[in-house]
Protein backbone atom coordinates (compact mmCIF):
# COMPACT_ATOMS: atom_id res chain seq x y z
CA UNK A 1 0.00 0.00 0.00
CA UNK A 2 3.30 2.40 -0.29
CA UNK A 3 2.92 5.63 -1.54
CA UNK A 4 -1.34 5.39 -1.73
CA UNK A 5 -2.54 8.95 -1.51
CA UNK A 6 -5.59 9.51 0.72
CA UNK A 7 -8.08 12.56 0.97
CA UNK A 8 -8.90 12.93 4.64
CA UNK A 9 -11.58 15.75 5.24
CA UNK A 10 -12.25 16.28 8.52
CA UNK A 11 -12.10 19.70 10.62
CA UNK A 12 -11.86 18.44 13.73
CA UNK A 13 -7.78 19.00 14.70
CA UNK A 14 -7.86 16.68 17.24
CA UNK A 15 -8.48 13.84 15.06
CA UNK A 16 -6.69 15.08 11.76
CA UNK A 17 -3.43 14.77 13.94
CA UNK A 18 -3.66 11.14 15.16
CA UNK A 19 -5.54 9.92 12.11
CA UNK A 20 -3.08 11.53 9.72
CA UNK A 21 0.22 10.69 11.53
CA UNK A 22 -1.41 7.08 11.90
CA UNK A 23 -2.01 7.13 7.92
CA UNK A 24 1.50 8.29 7.11
CA UNK A 25 3.56 5.73 9.52
CA UNK A 26 1.86 3.32 7.56
CA UNK A 27 3.17 4.57 4.27
CA UNK A 28 0.15 6.29 2.71
CA UNK A 29 0.76 10.26 2.09
CA UNK A 30 -2.25 12.47 3.19
CA UNK A 31 -3.96 15.53 1.97
CA UNK A 32 -6.64 17.02 4.75
CA UNK A 33 -9.36 19.37 3.67
CA UNK A 34 -11.64 20.95 6.34
CA UNK A 35 -14.13 21.83 4.47
CA UNK A 36 -16.57 20.85 1.35
CA UNK A 37 -14.97 23.58 -0.80
CA UNK A 38 -11.32 23.07 0.53
CA UNK A 39 -12.06 19.28 -0.29
CA UNK A 40 -13.40 19.89 -4.48
CA UNK A 41 -10.11 22.15 -4.93
CA UNK A 42 -7.87 19.07 -3.79
CA UNK A 43 -9.58 17.10 -5.14
CA UNK A 44 -9.63 19.11 -8.43
CA UNK A 45 -5.80 19.33 -8.17
CA UNK A 46 -4.93 15.93 -7.67
CA UNK A 47 -5.27 12.31 -7.86
CA UNK A 48 -6.49 10.33 -4.99
CA UNK A 49 -6.60 6.19 -4.37
CA UNK A 50 -9.01 6.38 -1.78
CA UNK A 51 -11.21 9.79 0.32
CA UNK A 52 -12.29 9.51 4.20
CA UNK A 53 -15.36 12.03 4.44
CA UNK A 54 -16.78 13.52 7.76
CA UNK A 55 -20.37 14.08 7.22
CA UNK A 56 -20.78 17.43 9.27
CA UNK A 57 -18.69 20.30 7.66
CA UNK A 58 -18.34 24.11 8.41
CA UNK A 59 -20.09 24.60 4.68
CA UNK A 60 -21.67 21.55 4.10
CA UNK A 61 -21.65 17.41 4.49
CA UNK A 62 -19.52 14.88 3.30
CA UNK A 63 -22.41 13.49 1.17
CA UNK A 64 -22.17 16.56 -0.90
CA UNK A 65 -18.54 15.73 -1.57
CA UNK A 66 -19.54 12.19 -2.28
CA UNK A 67 -22.05 13.27 -4.68
CA UNK A 68 -20.24 15.44 -6.86
CA UNK A 69 -17.01 12.46 -6.81
CA UNK A 70 -19.39 9.78 -8.16
CA UNK A 71 -20.55 11.31 -11.22
CA UNK A 72 -16.87 11.29 -12.38
CA UNK A 73 -15.54 8.27 -10.20
CA UNK A 74 -15.11 5.09 -8.48
CA UNK A 75 -12.70 5.94 -6.58
CA UNK A 76 -12.76 3.83 -3.15
CA UNK A 77 -14.94 6.28 -0.38
CA UNK A 78 -14.88 5.74 3.47
CA UNK A 79 -17.54 8.04 5.81
CA UNK A 80 -15.63 8.35 9.28
CA UNK A 81 -18.31 10.21 11.21
CA UNK A 82 -20.04 10.91 14.45
CA UNK A 83 -23.17 10.45 12.82
CA UNK A 84 -24.44 6.92 13.85
CA UNK A 85 -27.97 7.78 12.59
CA UNK A 86 -29.22 4.86 10.20
CA UNK A 87 -30.40 7.23 8.19
CA UNK A 88 -27.36 8.52 8.01
CA UNK A 89 -25.72 5.24 7.42
CA UNK A 90 -28.02 4.49 4.41
CA UNK A 91 -28.07 7.78 3.13
CA UNK A 92 -24.32 7.88 2.95
CA UNK A 93 -24.16 4.03 1.10
CA UNK A 94 -27.24 4.66 -0.63
CA UNK A 95 -25.00 7.99 -2.33
CA UNK A 96 -22.26 5.59 -2.98
CA UNK A 97 -20.02 5.13 0.02
CA UNK A 98 -18.24 2.09 0.07
CA UNK A 99 -17.98 2.15 3.87
CA UNK A 100 -19.43 3.85 6.61
CA UNK A 101 -17.45 3.52 9.88
CA UNK A 102 -18.87 5.73 13.20
CA UNK A 103 -16.74 7.65 15.86
CA UNK A 104 -15.32 6.53 18.10
CA UNK A 105 -13.44 4.28 16.17
CA UNK A 106 -10.12 2.15 16.94
CA UNK A 107 -7.23 3.13 14.67
CA UNK A 108 -6.45 -0.15 14.08
CA UNK A 109 -9.97 -0.63 12.71
CA UNK A 110 -9.93 2.06 10.38
CA UNK A 111 -6.57 1.23 8.86
CA UNK A 112 -7.92 -2.54 8.64
CA UNK A 113 -10.55 -1.68 6.63
CA UNK A 114 -8.69 1.56 4.11
CA UNK A 115 -5.70 -1.62 3.21
CA UNK A 116 -8.78 -4.03 2.65
CA UNK A 117 -10.76 -1.54 0.53
CA UNK A 118 -7.97 -0.64 -1.77
CA UNK A 119 -6.58 -4.62 -1.78
CA UNK A 120 -9.94 -5.09 -3.37
CA UNK A 121 -10.39 -2.45 -5.77
CA UNK A 122 -7.11 -3.34 -7.04
CA UNK A 123 -8.18 -6.72 -7.45
CA UNK A 124 -10.72 -5.67 -9.96
CA UNK A 125 -7.73 -5.14 -12.75
CA UNK A 126 -6.18 -8.22 -12.75
CA UNK A 127 -9.22 -10.71 -13.63
CA UNK A 128 -10.11 -11.22 -16.59
CA UNK A 129 -13.27 -13.44 -16.26
CA UNK A 130 -16.29 -12.83 -17.77
CA UNK A 131 -19.59 -13.72 -15.33
CA UNK A 132 -22.92 -14.58 -17.31
CA UNK A 133 -26.27 -15.65 -15.59
CA UNK A 134 -30.10 -14.89 -15.16
CA UNK A 135 -29.25 -12.01 -17.65
CA UNK A 136 -26.69 -9.58 -15.62
CA UNK A 137 -23.11 -10.42 -17.36
CA UNK A 138 -19.98 -8.86 -15.90
CA UNK A 139 -16.43 -8.19 -17.24
CA UNK A 140 -14.10 -8.21 -14.65
CA UNK A 141 -11.22 -6.85 -16.85
CA UNK A 142 -13.22 -3.73 -17.84
CA UNK A 143 -14.96 -3.98 -14.50
CA UNK A 144 -18.48 -3.42 -16.35
CA UNK A 145 -21.81 -4.07 -15.61
CA UNK A 146 -24.57 -4.77 -18.23
CA UNK A 147 -28.63 -6.26 -17.59
CA UNK A 148 -29.21 -7.13 -21.38
CA UNK A 149 -28.23 -3.98 -23.31
CA UNK A 150 -27.85 -1.51 -20.56
CA UNK A 151 -24.83 -0.31 -18.15
CA UNK A 152 -25.69 -0.72 -14.94
CA UNK A 153 -23.86 2.34 -12.54
CA UNK A 154 -22.43 -0.42 -9.95
CA UNK A 155 -20.46 1.18 -6.65
CA UNK A 156 -17.27 -0.55 -5.82
CA UNK A 157 -19.39 -2.89 -2.94
CA UNK A 158 -22.32 -3.55 -5.36
CA UNK A 159 -20.02 -5.17 -7.82
CA UNK A 160 -18.39 -6.97 -5.47
CA UNK A 161 -21.10 -8.13 -4.07
CA UNK A 162 -22.82 -8.98 -7.27
CA UNK A 163 -19.68 -11.25 -8.32
CA UNK A 164 -19.75 -12.96 -4.97
CA UNK A 165 -23.51 -13.97 -6.10
CA UNK A 166 -22.78 -15.10 -9.78
CA UNK A 167 -19.85 -17.00 -8.59
CA UNK A 168 -21.95 -19.04 -6.23
CA UNK A 169 -25.27 -19.71 -8.06
CA UNK A 170 -28.46 -21.37 -6.34
CA UNK A 171 -26.12 -21.64 -3.30
CA UNK A 172 -27.40 -19.83 0.22
CA UNK A 173 -24.58 -17.53 1.35
CA UNK A 174 -25.44 -16.68 5.03
CA UNK A 175 -24.78 -12.84 6.22
CA UNK A 176 -21.61 -13.52 8.34
CA UNK A 177 -20.19 -15.46 5.06
CA UNK A 178 -20.92 -12.44 2.63
CA UNK A 179 -19.99 -9.84 5.34
CA UNK A 180 -16.44 -12.03 5.63
CA UNK A 181 -16.02 -11.90 1.90
CA UNK A 182 -16.43 -8.22 1.44
CA UNK A 183 -14.29 -7.08 4.00
CA UNK A 184 -11.79 -9.72 4.03
CA UNK A 185 -12.34 -11.35 6.88
CA UNK A 186 -13.09 -8.30 8.76
CA UNK A 187 -16.99 -8.63 8.52
CA UNK A 188 -17.10 -8.43 12.06
CA UNK A 189 -16.54 -4.80 11.97
CA UNK A 190 -19.44 -3.90 9.91
CA UNK A 191 -22.82 -3.49 11.16
CA UNK A 192 -25.25 -6.00 10.07
CA UNK A 193 -27.73 -3.15 8.58
CA UNK A 194 -25.18 -2.64 6.46
CA UNK A 195 -25.64 -5.28 3.79
CA UNK A 196 -29.27 -5.44 3.90
CA UNK A 197 -28.42 -1.35 2.74
CA UNK A 198 -26.21 -2.68 0.09
CA UNK A 199 -28.94 -5.47 -1.03
CA UNK A 200 -31.49 -3.60 -1.64
CA UNK A 201 -29.61 -0.83 -2.93
CA UNK A 202 -28.28 -3.91 -5.60
CA UNK A 203 -31.75 -4.85 -6.04
CA UNK A 204 -32.88 -1.56 -7.28
CA UNK A 205 -30.36 -1.85 -9.92
CA UNK A 206 -30.72 -5.51 -11.53
CA UNK A 207 -33.92 -6.25 -10.66
CA UNK A 208 -37.26 -5.75 -12.97
CA UNK A 209 -39.28 -5.53 -9.85
CA UNK A 210 -37.20 -4.57 -6.79
CA UNK A 211 -39.86 -5.51 -4.29
CA UNK A 212 -40.50 -8.91 -5.79
CA UNK A 213 -36.76 -9.91 -6.44
CA UNK A 214 -36.32 -13.10 -8.86
CA UNK A 215 -32.34 -12.77 -9.06
CA UNK A 216 -31.53 -12.41 -5.83
CA UNK A 217 -33.79 -14.26 -3.22
CA UNK A 218 -33.83 -13.97 0.54
CA UNK A 219 -33.82 -16.92 2.30
CA UNK A 220 -35.64 -16.17 5.42
CA UNK A 221 -33.74 -17.00 8.50
CA UNK A 222 -30.31 -18.10 6.40
CA UNK A 223 -28.96 -15.54 4.47
CA UNK A 224 -29.33 -14.80 0.16
CA UNK A 225 -29.31 -16.97 -2.88
CA UNK A 226 -28.82 -16.02 -6.64
CA UNK A 227 -30.87 -17.96 -8.95
CA UNK A 228 -29.57 -19.39 -12.02
CA UNK A 229 -26.29 -20.95 -13.30
CA UNK A 230 -22.96 -19.44 -14.63
CA UNK A 231 -21.94 -19.16 -18.12
CA UNK A 232 -19.73 -22.05 -19.34
CA UNK A 233 -17.01 -19.47 -19.52
CA UNK A 234 -16.54 -19.02 -16.21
Amino acid sequence: MKDKKILYVEDDLSLIEGLRYALEKNGFLVDNARTVKEAHQLYKAGQYDLLLLDVTLPDGTGFDICKEVREISAVPIIFLTASDEETSIVKGLDMGGDDYITKPFKLGEVLSRIHALLRRFGEFHKNDTILESNGIKINQTERTCWKGETELPLTLVEYKLLCLFLKNPNRILTRELILDRLWDGNGSYVDDNTLSVYIRRLRRKIEDDPNSPTKLLTEIGFGYRWVGRPSAGE
